[in-house]
């Protein structure tokens, strides 16, 4: 076994010493610099839209809207969203719930009481009350919030999943 001089000793402690001061300090930068990136806002969430007690009338659309905001990194953006509720019956569970972004290029549709559908401003596309493509270029029927409940407060909440 070789024998270690005094200086290499010395260098090997000052590398040994440097290493763990630096990977002390440079661990928690690192993590602290890309914790925004990774830490994404929560893609799900319960939405309250309304009060159900405020919603009475059989198959007439209740408009709602909400805004999700989402921190991608350092970057922050705001999303509108809309539908409509309408009550199918008395029980609270007899609910659709439509989507109001046209499935053709995201345009918002609105409620046409006259003709009972709703429009879409864009290309002149026409759903039935029950969100089916009647007329228009829509590859589908509106979309639907399928979940849903109804808090003790009597307040309607619908489950968002982005996408």
């Amino acid at each position: 076994m070789a024998e270690l001089s005094r200086r290499d000793f010395m260098k090997a402690a000052v590398y040994f010493i440097g290493g763990l001061v630096g990977v002390s300090v440079g661990l928690p930068s690192i993590a602290y610099l890309i914790d925004p990136a990774l830490d994404g806002a929560t893609k799900e969430a319960w939405i309250p839209i309304g009060k159900l007690a405020d919603m009475t009338e059989i198959n007439r659309p209740y408009p709602f809207s909400f805004t999700r905001v989402q921190v991608n990194g350092w970057e922050r953006t705001a999303t509108s969203h809309g539908g409509f509720v309408i009550r199918k019956s008395e029980d609270p569970n007899d609910l659709l719930i439509i989507n109001s972004r046209c499935t053709h290029l995201a345009c918002t549709v609105n409620w046409v009481e006259d003709e009972r559908v709703f429009a879409c401003p864009c290309h002149d596309a026409s759903f039935d009350a029950q969100g089916a493509v009647l007329d228009g270029p829509p590859p589908r029927p509106l979309d639907r919030y399928a979940e849903f409940r109804v808090s003790e407060a009597g307040v309607l909440e619908i489950f968002y999943k982005e996408g």
